[in-house]
This record gives C-alpha cells, structure tokens and sequence, in this order.
C-alpha cells in the first residue's frame, strides 16, 4: 500500500456492494484431461505461471465425530495419481478428526485468475520413510518448529513456543541432522470427486466435476459432470 493512501474505516465497507465481473474464457468439456490429476497439473502449472503467491496453499476442512467441521489453510506438498500430500502434527486438531473420520475436503482458491479446484476424498496417513523424505527437505528452521509446536493445544504466551524453539536450537544445532517428530507426517487425500470451476460473466460459471467410479483402489474411472453454477 502507497503511504498516501486511506485505509477505510470498516464500517465503510459494504461487503454487498463488492463485485467483480469476471471476463476469463471458459471450460469446455473438450477441454479437460482425461482425468483429474493431469487436470490439475495443467491449471496448477497455470496457477504458478501466473504470479499467483502460494499456488499451493490450500483450505482444508475436516469435521470431528459429531459432524461439526473446521477449516484451515496448508501447503500441499506433493500429488500424484494416488492423491494430494500435506503434513501436519499428528496431534493437531485437523489430524485428530481425520483419524476418527477421514472424509476431508481440500479447496484451491485461485482468486486472481478466477479459478477454484473443489477436492472431496478420503485421507491417510503417509508412510514414515516417505514423511522422513520430505522431512530432510524442510528448512533447518522448519524442521524445528515441527518438535517445538505442540499444534491446535492451548499456550500460555509466545515466549513458551519461543523458550521451547530455542532450546531445540541448542540441542540440535545448524547443520547436524534434526531427527523427525514421532507426531509428525503426511496425509494423502485419495480423490473421490474433483470439481474445476471457473469464472465466467453475470455469475454464469463453469463447474465440472470429475467422479471416480467404484471404490475400487487399482485403474480409476472418471465421469464428469457440470454443475449448475
């Protein structure tokens, strides 16, 4: 933000009265690849072409035993056919409910190119040799912010998480190996549905949907289907 400019008083702003026409070209059926993870590829390649920050993040929402959901944002750390990888602390609350109900929902909020990629599924955990793979590609920092957070917990203040920061510091020094947190690892998402939606004018959006058909865990088979936006 320029120095010379107003930030508005809230009580300024009409969240009614903020539109944007989108003006983007469409999504056809043609267009789509013949399954959802090569789809994916192309408009996350897209996504990150296009200057967007942290194409990768990503909202993850759970719901706990009751049915009653949460949300937060993550990083997705790698996808392939057999689904989409963050990591978390196991003990964290997104991970706790995952273990007791392991139906999750990712959403990709492209906002500045008028594109979202909707992901409904079922999560597992990763393996620990590839969780310790990704582990050693963390930043030292980041390797040691995952012993230090005690994640979704109560903390007293900031200078509990700092105090317990820089003690793992000094236990684990710069450049010596950082051993991975017996709490810490992966979810894969396995893809149930995965919806593309795209913006287009006068709210006339694009939304189509890739369906796996059976349950099967070998070759899936995609239908697709469009929304109604």
């Amino acid at each position: 933000m320029l120095q010379d400019e107003r930030v508005p008083d809230a009580d300024e702003l009409d969240p009614a009265a903020m539109r944007v026409q989108y003006r983007y070209q469409g999504l056809a059926e043609a267009d789509l690849a013949p399954e959802p993870y090569e789809q994916f590829r192309r408009w996350f390649a897209q996504a990150a072409a296009g200057g967007l920050y942290e194409p990768n993040a990503m909202v993850v929402s759970t719901a706990d035993a009751a049915g009653r959901p949460s949300s937060r944002t993550v990083l997705l750390k790698g996808y392939d056919e057999r689904g989409f990888v963050f990591y978390t602390n196991y003990t964290s609350r997104k991970a706790r409910e995952l273990d007791r109900n392991p139906h999750v929902s990712l959403l990709f909020p492209w906002h500045a190119i008028a594109r979202q990629v909707i992901v409904t599924g079922v999560a597992d955990r990763v393996g620990r040799d590839e969780t310790a793979a990704y582990f050693r590609t963390r930043p030292y920092g980041s390797q040691l912010g995952a012993w230090a957070s005690h994640q979704s917990e109560a903390a007293a203040d900031r200078t509990q998480l700092d105090a317990a920061y820089a003690e793992l510091a000094e236990r684990y020094p710069e450049g010596e190996q950082v051993p991975v947190p017996p709490g810490w690892g992966g979810f894969r998402v396995r893809a149930e549905a995965v919806e593309f939606w795209q913006g287009r004018e006068n709210r006339l959006h694009d939304r189509l949907r890739y369906v796996r058909e059976g349950a099967g865990q070998g070759q899936a088979a995609w239908r697709v289907e469009r929304l109604w936006p």
